[in-house]
């Protein structure tokens, strides 16, 4: 079956999105690994369907057609008085092949929309939708990566019900372990709340580091303070900034094809998903 990883940080900014979309490249297109990945959208703001699909794909099939999303998974029971009863939802009717490569390697993508964000109003009996849907669908894949949103909420915890790991990235910079103590607390509420064993913390990896003194030598020293507080493996790889990852989005590319991308920068990336895949046995 297949691995299932939620990128969680209950702060926004740290590059969840990014490095949720470059893992799934980078297990996809590296020989060593020729990986079929799924990658899940629980954002609203659907960063990373925009990456995957290319933001004209994405408007053009997935909005202007109202094609099925993530949207469409956690309203799929809901009826609208004088409409009749909703169909149940196909689960290969949500998904979308991003990039598919010759030696075997592919992207799916269940996409998200804006109007994600409407199913926070009316959450009762909604988390678990997600995990039933990808129950059938593990059989297709080798890694299913899950983009949540930076806030606690619905998502949250479908996102927990449904995978195996959770992969904390981290920006080192003031208030960057802010979110740290949320997640550790998201989890205990979690578990006693469902009575179900939260998914294991793979890491915390940091994201976008640019080794810029003092305050990123203090803001390291202090996420990895809280590591230790709860007991989570900090990785020894870091992802550096880099503009190309930020023009690997707009290219929709990942960042070893995109268009003057430093070798050492594609390496260090390469570097990241190798410890993660050494953790969770991929």
């Amino acid at each position: 079956m297949a691995k299932k990883i939620s990128f969680v940080n209950m702060k926004g900014g740290v590059g969840k999105s990014t490095l949720a979309a470059q893992l799934a490249y980078e297990f996809a297109i590296v020989l060593e690994w020729s990986k079929r990945i799924l990658v899940i959208d629980l954002d609203p703001q659907f960063n990373v369907s925009q990456f995957l699909l290319g933001a004209v794909t994405y408007d053009s099939q997935i909005l202007k057609k109202n094609a099925p999303t993530t949207w469409h998974i956690f309203e799929q029971h809901t009826h609208v008085p004088g409409y009749p009863p909703p169909a149940p939802l196909k689960p290969d009717s949500v998904v979308y092949h991003a990039k598919k490569y010759s030696h075997g390697g592919l992207v799916d993508l269940i996409p998200s929309r804006l109007e994600l964000a409407f199913s926070i109003r009316n959450p009762s009996q909604k988390e678990y939708l997600l995990s039933q849907l990808v129950t059938p669908l593990e059989k297709n894949y080798d890694i299913i990566l899950i983009d949540c949103p930076p806030t606690e909420s619905v998502f949250t915890t479908a996102a927990y019900l449904t995978s195996d790991y959770i992969l904390v990235p981290v920006k080192p910079e003031y208030l960057s372990s802010i979110g740290l103590p949320l997640l550790d607390n998201s989890l205990a509420e979690f578990a006693s709340n469902s009575n179900k064993k939260p998914p294991k913390v793979a890491g915390v990896v940091f994201n976008f580091t640019s080794n810029y003194a003092p305050e990123e030598i203090r803001a390291k020293k202090e996420v990895k303070e809280e590591c230790a507080k709860h007991g989570w493996y900090l990785l020894e790889k870091e992802v550096p900034y880099s503009k190309s990852i930020a023009k690997s989005a707009r290219e929709g590319q990942p960042l070893r094809w995109t268009s003057y991308s430093r070798t050492k920068q594609i390496e260090r990336l390469h570097a990241v998903a190798k410890e993660v895949a050494g953790i969770v046995g991929i």
